[in-house]
């Protein structure tokens, strides 16, 4: 049975071999119009990580098959086929990497779509990008529209299926949050939590949150902080977009959570990170009003519970909104006053952009705009957001005109980008004589011209 054991299973191996010569770069096969394609550091790092997983891949099929001409032919055809096994496991985590940037990818090619999430790149990294914090460098992104009602992240370098870590920060959009201000909410909610993992807030808060626990004087302040420590991390990512976007990431938080009455008021399972709706709404006002103090925080904050009563909760949910109410003051100052060791002695209010958020500024501002609407085309994407989430709040713009006004400006980002790039490739690349030595030089332009094609957004001083 060995010789048939080996030919099998030298035949398999080779077979690995040609269907994996079949998976060719994105770049190779996917069309799409310049506008729509993820930023250079973005493509370069995916089909990089791509390109290396299956050169190793082939390396061990190669060794796999030089053993079956070798010693491996003499061995026992359970031990030839334990080893092929461990190939055939490889050769499919291999696959699955693409398949996990193949849907981002492949949604570039779709008519207008494809600009809109190159867009959103560029409105993501303005998003995340905080001069001199460990923000000022961020991570290549690429954004990709999926069903249902939440967004998510894959932050960068996080391991992924199969195993290896994610070359870059892949973040995805509701279909149904493509409107209005809802885009900015899910798109600045989801960057927070790669800003959380860099700057290292959850090391450094939660502690700080186990020690008030434990030093509590009553179980409602107990209970309370150990809600607060166990769902920190989407309050950041809420505090996040609070912060960039103002009244808008409020607005946008609501219209995700306006679920049925029995979800809303009944408390997620102890697994979950998300504070239970009604809080969680709650809570984003009390951080808005603690980072932009004014009126209409708190009248939100009322709106939302007329249209989700209390009284309907059950009474032991009652019980603990009461409770969690009670301590949210004192949380909110304690989330705005932090200060990380990431942050060299800055509080985590002073990463937001607070000098140009505020509810007077933003009106101001959308008035201007209006009067000269060039304007627009040059102000930071999350700017953009907070000012029109804010014109939404106080009714000085129509639904309708809120999405005409961001798809025309989604659709800008992503041109404005491409030509960046494009005019600092052409700036910085030296005359050759062969089209051949151009192909050779472009990845270094590519590296280089990331964080050039989005330079005119992030000028925005603090």
């Amino acid at each position: 049975m060995r010789p048939a054991a080996t030919a099998l299973l030298e035949g398999e191996a080779r077979a690995l071999l040609t269907r994996l010569a079949r998976v060719k770069p994105f770049a190779l096969h996917e069309t799409m119009v310049p506008a729509a394609a993820p930023s250079p550091a973005a493509q370069s790092a995916i089909e990089r990580f791509l390109m290396e997983g299956r050169a190793k891949l082939r390396g061990r099929v190669g060794a796999y098959l030089e053993w079956l001409e070798g010693p491996g032919g003499e061995r026992e055809p359970e031990w030839q086929q334990h080893q092929f096994s461990l190939l055939r496991w490889e050769f499919n985590s291999v696959l699955t990497h693409f398949d996990l940037f193949q849907e981002a990818v492949t949604q570039r090619s779709e008519r207008e779509v494809g600009v809109l999430l190159a867009g959103l790149d560029v409105a993501a990294v303005d998003a995340l990008t905080s001069p001199g914090t460990p923000l000022a460098d961020p991570p290549p992104i690429v954004c990709y529209l999926a069903r249902g009602p939440g967004g998510a992240i894959r932050r960068v370098h996080t391991r992924i299926p199969g195993g290896g870590r994610s070359p870059v920060a892949l973040i995805r959009i509701p279909r149904e949050r493509m409107v209005g201000y809802g885009i900015g909410s899910s798109l600045t909610h989801e960057v927070g939590h790669q800003a959380v993992a860099q700057l290292g807030l959850l090391e450094s808060l939660r502690p700080v949150l186990y020690d008030i626990e434990r030093g509590a004087r009553t179980e409602a302040e107990r209970t309370a902080f150990r809600y607060w420590g166990l769902t920190l991390s989407e309050v950041l990512a809420d505090f996040f977009a609070v912060g960039k976007l103002g009244i808008g990431g409020t607005l946008g938080l609501m219209a995700v959570v306006s679920l049925p009455r029995r979800l809303v008021l009944a408390p997620a399972p102890l697994d979950d990170p998300h504070p239970f709706p009604y809080l969680r709404v709650r809570l984003s006002c009390a951080m808005g009003e603690a980072l932009y103090p004014h009126p209409q925080w708190g009248q939100l904050a009322e709106l939302w519970a007329s249209l989700y009563p209390p009284r309907r909760a059950t009474p032991e949910v009652r019980d603990l909104i009461t409770a969690l109410e009670r301590s949210m003051p004192r949380f909110v100052r304690l989330l705005a006053a932090h200060r990380p060791p990431s942050l060299s002695g800055a509080r985590l209010a002073d990463l937001m952009p607070r000098g140009s958020r505020t509810p007077a500024l933003l009106t101001a501002r959308h008035r201007r705009w209006m009067r000269q609407p060039e304007l627009l085309r040059t102000a930071p994407p999350t700017l953009v957001f907070a000012v029109l989430g804010q014109a939404r709040a106080a009714a000085l713009i129509t639904p309708e005109e809120e999405s005409r006004l961001l798809g025309e400006l989604i659709a800008h980002w992503a041109l404005a980008s491409t030509l960046g790039t494009l005019s600092a490739c052409a700036a910085t690349a030296p005359p050759l004589p062969t089209a051949a030595a151009a192909a050779v030089s472009a990845p270094g332009c590519a590296s280089e011209s990331a964080s050039i094609s989005t330079s005119a957004f992030v000028s925005e001083s603090r």
